[in-house]
């Protein structure tokens, strides 16, 4: 299922298929498969292990803390002791990941960087749910949204509720509407953070 997920693009450009509707259909269902939360796996394994086969089972990848190489590869997520691999960095660019898979970041102790890019199932409720994740409210440095096309007004105000959030960097976001509020709002819940915005008027 892994290969599909990775390969779809290029299968789907070789092959006959049917309408697209049926494939979004199909690979709207993958994803959601990709996108199961399994418990148990996360009481057997700890939650950065089952946090990171999550991730890159729908395309995002990690990086470690202490560690530089950002780890993209299931087949070589590393091994070892539970809990030697602590999830510092998340970059989601392209990936699948929703909102229904969220609960894999409840026990996620060192995130301090997500970057959600280009990821279409990335909604406002995604933002709330990060925004009340008490580890991430505590951990959370850094943030991206870029070029996610259902997140609006709401999901971005959410994120005030990161009170150690330092940087927050937006662009091509077309549910934005009310630029100024959000500034407004984010600036006075959370004094230090640093905002850029690239949004079109």
């Amino acid at each position: 299922m892994i290969i599909f997920h990775v390969l779809h693009r290029s299968f789907l450009a070789k092959q006959r298929l049917p309408p697209l509707s049926g494939r979004r259909q199909f690979w709207g269902w993958l994803n959601a498969v990709f996108n199961r939360v399994d418990y148990e796996r996360i009481k057997d394994v700890g939650p950065d292990r089952a946090a990171s086969e999550w991730l890159l089972r729908c395309g995002a990848k990690v990086r470690y803390e202490g560690f530089e190489k950002w780890q993209y590869d299931y087949n070589g997520l590393p091994t070892g002791p539970l809990g030697k691999y602590k999830i510092q960095a998340i970059d989601a660019t392209e990936s699948c990941i929703m909102h229904r898979g969220f609960d894999y970041l409840d026990g996620l102790e060192h995130l301090e960087e997500l970057k959600l890019c280009q990821c279409i199932y990335i909604e406002d409720a995604c933002l709330e749910r990060i925004s009340q994740t008490v580890n991430l409210q505590e951990s959370l440095r850094r943030m991206e949204v870029i070029s996610c096309g259902n997140v609006t007004d709401k999901g971005v105000i959410s994120l005030h509720s990161l009170r150690n959030l330092e940087y927050l960097f937006l662009r091509d976001l077309p549910g934005i509407g009310k630029k100024e509020m959000i500034l407004e709002l984010l600036q006075k819940s959370l004094p230090s953070l640093q905002i850029e915005l690239d949004l079109k008027d």
